[in-house]
């Protein structure tokens, strides 16, 4: 176990070409140990990976960058007590320059995620223009934090966060997404610094699949949506039926209301953020109670404009946010003891 502070760079790589072994060579020329996970590449690229004068884990069968990056850093967990670790594409996209300037960041910052953030310009191929403009709103909507670059390969951290991370669930590209999700739900400070903005190609050559792997980024929120979605639809139909029996808008809200949280509750639980904790029961019992009382005040001021069933529609849709919000930075956001000192 090396003990002495050290810089090291995390390459996770899957059909490389030449400049795979350029970035190599420049890392060590500036000092960094060079980590290269070959991410079950076919064996005709066994001859640049053999090229590359750095330690390369290998594997069978493409398993996903997420999955490789995991790799790279259970080695370094287990080689390295003290190091500041930055993580690169193998295509070119991201120079020593900008990594150097990352490490130098963290260096006087331990407790802070750095991301080297690329600038948008007419030069950015569309596919990654809109993949990450769309990411961006996405991960504002959610968190209600903006960063700039989302999707950038190129970040910087210290080895105390590899026990945090490597619980992260994501094996492709989703993983990155995931881990900004966590750490800003976990209170660890996020960083942009600007970075030279380069696209090899067009990017011609990404491995990212934009159907498949948007689907893995985007999935709780999809998740919870469907979750919202069908649980609007039984408290719709129970408040439709309730105030046909009983003439009573309030009490057919009420009644309505209480089922289909109940119903809520389970399914994020269980399907969506996948909580084993017991104690978040309590958090959603105030929420629910608090969108219960928006809900039936909003619904009885709204039907006095509209009728009820429309009230009823425009009510869900305004709470929905609302309620999204709660539940994944407050009711679901992760143990509560998962906050890391890094500084110590």
């Amino acid at each position: 176990m090396v003990k002495d502070s050290v810089k090291i760079a995390l390459i996770p790589s899957f059909e490389p070409d030449q400049k795979l072994i350029e970035i190599v060579s420049e890392l060590n020329k500036n000092d960094y140990k060079v980590i290269v996970v070959n991410d079950g590449s076919e064996e005709k690229y066994d001859k640049i990976f053999n090229k590359c004068k750095c330690k390369v884990i290998s594997y069978d069968n493409n398993k996903g960058k997420g999955y490789a990056l995991k790799e790279g850093l259970k080695f370094i967990k287990n080689n390295y007590e003290n190091a500041y670790i930055v993580t690169m594409d193998s295509d070119g996209q991201h120079t020593v320059s900008d990594a150097n300037k990352l490490i130098e960041y963290l260096k006087h910052n331990k407790s802070t995620l750095v991301l080297g953030s690329r600038k948008r310009s007419k030069k950015t191929p569309l596919k990654s223009f809109l993949g990450n403009m769309i990411t961006c709103f996405t991960f504002d909507f959610i968190t209600h934090n903006k960063i700039y670059d989302t999707q950038t390969g190129l970040r910087a951290f210290h080895s105390k966060l590899i026990d945090y991370m490597l619980q992260i669930e994501g094996d492709r590209f989703e993983y990155e997404m995931n881990v900004l999700l966590n750490l800003k739900r976990n209170n660890i400070k996020v960083k942009e610094l600007p970075i030279e903005t380069i696209y090899i190609e067009n990017n011609k050559h990404t491995h990212f699949n934009s159907v498949k792997d948007s689907y893995k980024i985007y999935k709780e929120i999809i998740k919870f949506s469907l979750s919202s979605i069908i649980s609007f639809i039984i408290d719709y139909i129970l408040y439709i039926l309730f105030n046909l029996l009983t003439n009573n808008i309030i009490f057919s809200n009420l009644l309505a209301r209480a089922i289909s949280a109940t119903t809520n509750y389970n399914m994020n639980k269980k399907y969506v953020f996948k909580s084993n904790r017991n104690y978040e029961f309590y958090k959603y019992i105030v929420l629910a109670v608090s969108i219960l009382i928006l809900n039936t005040v909003l619904v009885t001021l709204l039907s006095n404009v509209f009728n009820i069933y429309i009230s009823k529609i425009i009510t869900e849709i305004t709470l929905f946010i609302i309620s999204w919000l709660v539940q994944k930075i407050i009711i679901f956001k992760g143990d509560d003891n998962a906050c890391i000192n890094l500084n110590s």
